[in-house]
């Protein structure tokens, strides 16, 4: 299995405002949000935003396939940022979530300056691992595409995966409380099929 390292950003603990994507200069991270004490009511994590940049567009005139991943990408690192899980995580620790495994669906074409938000949940987790479920929706509402993400914990002084410390396996299993009530699309977990 090709083993892919999150782009890791800087983590200030759970957000209340949404987040803007990363700028084209690459200087700042979305992840600097404001903490709050609390996850929120049953619903999924939407805390972000993006404009569709010039780089991302292919020789189509739309998003490329790759554009669609570094949006998601981004959108999962502000949860994991929440999550405590992020760069200062890292630093401090040693360890991160390394991205094991991904599928989208692509349903939508995207444009140069179309406004993107994600909407993402917990779908499982334990002490080693994440599964996210990411849905990005163009700001009228249109679904674009979707990305279901598996994370292991991996610390890099043991060199393998290792389980979360107590503290964080505490906030994730706090959101995936949360996120338990939400339904669950019947895509879940398929992988291609014609």
């Amino acid at each position: 299995m090709v083993r892919f390292l999150l782009i890791l950003r800087t983590a200030g603990g759970p957000c209340t405002r949404k987040r803007q994507a990363l700028p084209a200069d690459g200087c700042v991270w979305p992840s600097t949000a404001v903490p709050d004490a609390q996850p929120g009511p049953s619903a999924p994590f939407s805390r972000y935003t993006t404009e569709v940049r010039k780089e991302w567009i292919d020789y189509n005139g739309h998003l490329n396939d790759a554009g669609y991943a570094v949006v998601l990408s981004e959108a999962n690192e502000v949860l994991l940022a929440y999550l405590d899980l992020s760069a200062d995580y890292r630093a401090r620790t040693g360890r991160a979530m390394y991205t094991v495994e991904c599928h989208i669906r692509y349903l939508a074409e995207c444009r140069l300056g179309d406004v993107l938000e994600a909407a993402s949940f917990l779908v499982s987790a334990d002490v080693k691992r994440l599964r996210v479920h990411t849905a990005l929706t163009r700001v009228d509402g249109t679904a674009v595409a979707t990305g279901e993400h598996l994370y292991l914990h991996f610390d890099e002084a043991a060199g393998r995966v290792t389980a979360m410390p107590p503290e964080r396996w505490a906030a994730v299993e706090t959101l995936l409380t949360v996120h338990a009530a939400l339904d669950r699309p019947t895509y879940l977990g398929r992988g291609i099929e014609t």
